[in-house]
Parts: structure tokens; sequence; C-alpha cells
């Protein structure tokens, strides 16, 4: 037959014949060896060698090794089928990498091992089992808790040792009360003793130990002025005028008759009224 119709078999690459050598597919494509590892072979983390189509190929994010160069930055031990660690591009074994990089359990002092769970709070780190509450012992796990004098407590318990109690519910007080005759209430307990209104920000006074929002106070207690009949406060500096026993604001002391101020002056009674001068000598 005409050897110009045989069909030939060449490297996809130099176009050798492989008729009778070794050779690689790839993507249904052949290639000699020398012109595979040229193009496809990765090259070794360790030796900087291409890593040949008869070795090993052994890869960790992207990076390669061949089998004999995969091992233990620090003590040279096969990390070939053994847990390990990266640190700073570097692959350590377990035991290498606890030494020179793992935190210690602040509470029993043992390592804290790569790949376990551990909790750190402040650049400390602790054990999961081992991060507890102080008084109930029980682990704190993702659940809120507050640092006191070195030692840890879950809400509940901090509150059962720590928090103040209002002296009105009884309950404790976690966050913001208000202290009023030196003693602690919730900010919602401390309420006007007249409409329960809430007193923390607002003006108050306190009779008989009650405490009371001024509109209440007034009307409960101060003085009523004797022309417009609304109570006095005597609060915040408010001027008023008394005289047997009756009371008017500064703005309320005037003649009945011809509305003149009386403040300052002279005047008249004749039976609830208040009368200047003039209008009085006709009495």
């Amino acid at each position: 037959p005409d050897t110009n119709m045989t069909e030939r078999f060449d490297c996809h690459y130099c176009k050798e014949s492989l008729f009778g050598k070794k050779y690689i597919l790839r993507e249904d494509s052949p290639y000699c060896v020398n012109c595979y590892e040229n193009l496809y072979s990765n090259t070794c983390e360790e030796c900087k060698k291409p890593i040949g189509a008869d070795c090993k190929d052994l890869s960790y994010k992207d990076r390669h090794w061949h089998e004999t160069c995969f091992h233990c930055f620090q003590c040279k031990n096969s990390l070939v089928d053994k847990p390990f660690a990266a640190k700073e591009e570097h692959l350590l074994c377990t035991d290498c990498y606890s030494n020179e990089y793992s935190s210690k359990c602040n509470e029993c002092k043992k390592t804290i091992m790569p790949g376990t769970r551990k909790m750190e709070y402040k650049g400390n780190s602790w054990h999961e089992t081992c991060f507890i509450c102080y008084r109930c012992q029980q682990p704190i796990g993702t659940k809120s808790f507050i640092p006191k004098d070195n030692q840890n407590f879950c809400v509940p318990c901090y509150e059962k040792q720590f928090a103040m109690q209002c002296v009105q519910c009884k309950k404790a007080i976690t966050t913001g009360g208000v202290t009023y005759r030196e003693q602690p209430w919730h900010k919602e307990c401390f309420v006007c003793t007249g409409c329960k209104k809430q007193l923390s920000g607002q003006r108050f006074t306190s009779r008989d130990e009650f405490a009371y929002c001024l509109s209440c106070f007034c009307n409960l207690y101060a003085k009523k002025c004797a022309g417009c009949t609304n109570p006095i406060s005597g609060l915040g500096g408010t001027k008023y005028i008394s005289f047997e026993e009756r009371q008017w604001h500064n703005d309320c002391f005037n003649c009945k008759k011809c509305s003149l101020s009386l403040v300052g002056r002279g005047f008249l009674t004749e039976r609830d009224d208040i009368l200047c001068p003039e209008c009085g000598k006709d009495i």
C-alpha cells in the first residue's frame, strides 16, 4: 500500500511521530512526554522543578508539590495523608503548628489545637467547653455574657449577683436606671404618683416622699390664685403676692373695676375683690 496513505500518529505540539513512544492524552490530543511536561506540568513549590507525568502531583489551594517534597516546613516530616495547617505560605504538621502558633486556653492553660472551636475575647482564648459562667459553671457558647473582675458571667447570673434591684418592681436594673433619694429605679418604673407618666428627663418635685410631675403637684398642693384660680407653683421663681391667707399671681393682682395693676401700690378690699384707691373711694 501507499505509505503516504498510512494514518500518522504525531505529537500534537512538536509533530514528531509517537509510534513506539510513550505519550499522554490531553483533551483527546496526544503529546510526547517532553512536550506535555513543558506545556502542562505544574512546578513544585518546594524544589521548583516540574512535576513530571510519572510523578504524583499533590495540590493544595492551587499550589503543587512532588510527593517527596510535600513535607512539614519545620520538622520536614512527610505530610502525605496527614492533617496539616498552613501559615504564611508554609505547611506545618499539627504538632509544629500547635507549638508555633496555637493559643493557650485562658482557663485550663492547655493548647487549643488548630481546627477545634475556640472562644476569643480581648486577646484571650478558651476552649469552647472551658468558656463557662463563673457562677453557674455552664458553657456560655454564643450567648451574651458580662465580664467582671477577670471572670465571665452569663447575663442571668450577673443580674442575680451584681445588678441593682429597682425599689419599685424588685427586678434587676441592667441598663440605665434612675437614682432618686439614693435608691435605684428602672426608668419606666419612676413615674408620677398622680398621672403615672415617666419622670425620667422631666422636671418633677416631691411631697411626703412621693414624686410628682409639676402639673400634678400644682393641681394637688399648690396655692390657688384668688384672681384666675390657677395654681401658683412657686417653682422656677414664680412671683406672687400674699395677703390675709389669699394669694395672687403678680399678673392677676389687679383692680377688680379698672384692671389697674396693684403690685407695689396701695389697695382696698371689698369682700373677695381688691380695688385701687380711686375705685374704692365710693365704697
